[in-house]
């Protein structure tokens, strides 16, 4: 399909222009000043034209409890969102321990013709914390490995789990909790399970990445690492971002002000590669029942936006890098940036319009978030895949 973008604002990790940009058959065919195509246009006048996000951590609870969100609503909220690929994790019913259920995933996610998918694999076998054979079944579909949600316990099995990563060339997406301290302390709970797998990969070589770092002492221990040369990347989410000393079931939990100040400090200082959103919808009386977690995608960007760009932490480009062309490095698609022969996946924003934070008008299944009622700027007004609309949140489109 062929779409023509007129008198935007371009903004990618490195690029910040006024322009057009044409997108033929799916991908970004040119970009520039004063181009002049006979297609479908859209007038982008005091409109922000940037790659499409994408997220690398997101449950999309499909199979076994859709009842809390499935593939079709979850890829609807990420458009809304400005998403068109997330990475969704494993612990879904039964838990992604076999390339069967990759291929169901990925083969509903086609069918549906929404947004683009990748399926993590567990790192144990049903989460057991100790079985790793079936990552030997583990074919070129599968890039990460993860038991998001729960966080190895024992030693021994993330070391020879980190082994056998290497081996296959995957990243291991490192859910960093030890559960006998949690009761305890989460914050220690975090900090000694994050230098444990960063020794780990020291020793083994193998690529781990982080996810939703929460505490300053953990960023600190990443960027020595990083300084070392280790193959370690990491992400942050909006919440932990944008909130602190907050009574929210999450996790991680909520840190103190301390903490997202240490957050904000390695987003500036490169420590941070990724924002990704752990987008965690849970049905309304799992959520009372105390089910952590949070439902992001669709508030994401004008949090992160608002938090970090609008008060002068960092540039537009530095947040396009952690939204889009970062993510898009490491998952290794053809996507997150603004350049010729890349996907024509765009997100268009009003940057001036404010948001208010409606959970009861969130296209997932999820409404549980504690940003409810609170304002933001930033506005996702269309989501474009492959030069297809698909979000339409308010943009005229001239044939």
């Amino acid at each position: 399909m062929d779409i023509l973008i007129k008198n935007c604002r371009i903004v990618d990790e490195t690029k910040d222009m006024e322009g057009d940009i044409y997108i033929k058959d799916g991908e970004i065919a040119e970009y520039g000043r004063n181009l002049d195509y006979d297609c479908k246009s859209i007038d982008g006048t005091n409109l922000l034209a940037m790659p499409s996000f994408l997220d690398m951590h997101v449950h999309f609870r499909d199979p076994g409890y859709t009842y809390k969100e499935d593939l079709y609503t979850g890829g609807k909220a990420a458009l809304k969102g400005g998403y068109t690929f997330v990475n969704l994790m494993a612990n879904t019913n039964p838990i992604c321990s076999s390339m069967n259920i990759v291929e169901y995933v990925l083969n509903k996610s086609k069918e549906l013709d929404l947004i683009d998918i990748h399926q993590t694999l567990s790192i144990t076998k049903n989460f057991d914390g100790i079985t790793i054979d079936h990552l030997d079944q583990v074919d070129n579909r599968v890039k990460f490995i993860s038991d998001d949600g729960k966080g190895i316990q024992s030693n021994l099995t993330m070391f020879k789990a980190m082994l056998k990563a290497k081996e296959k060339n995957v990243t291991i997406i490192a859910h960093e909790e030890d559960e006998e301290i949690v009761p305890i302390n989460t914050r220690l709970s975090e900090n000694i399970m994050t230098f444990r797998d960063i020794y780990l990969a020291r020793l083994t070589e193998a690529k781990l990445h982080l996810a939703h770092v929460s505490t300053k002492e953990s960023i600190e221990e990443i960027r020595k690492a990083k300084k070392d040369g280790l193959k370690i990347t990491c992400e942050v989410t909006p919440h932990h971002i944008a909130l602190y000393n907050k009574n929210y079931r999450v996790n991680p939990p909520i840190r103190e002000k301390i903490d997202v100040e240490a957050i904000i400090q390695g987003v500036k200082d490169g420590t941070v590669d990724v924002i990704a959103t752990d987008h965690a919808p849970h049905s309304k009386e799992d959520k009372e029942k105390g089910a952590p977690g949070i439902s992001g995608v669709e508030t994401s960007f004008s949090i992160a936006y608002t938090s970090l760009v609008k008060s002068n932490n960092i540039s537009i480009n530095r947040l396009s890098q952690l939204m889009s062309g970062t993510p898009g490095k490491l998952m290794g698609v053809n996507k997150g940036k603004i350049k010729t022969g890349y996907d024509g996946d765009i997100v268009l924003i009003n940057l001036n319009e404010k948001v208010i934070i409606d959970k009861d008008k969130f296209i997932s299944k999820g409404k549980n978030t504690p940003f409810d009622g609170m304002e933001f700027y930033g506005k996702v007004v269309a989501t474009i895949r492959k030069g297809e609309i698909k979000y339409n949140g308010g943009i005229i489109v001239d044939n």
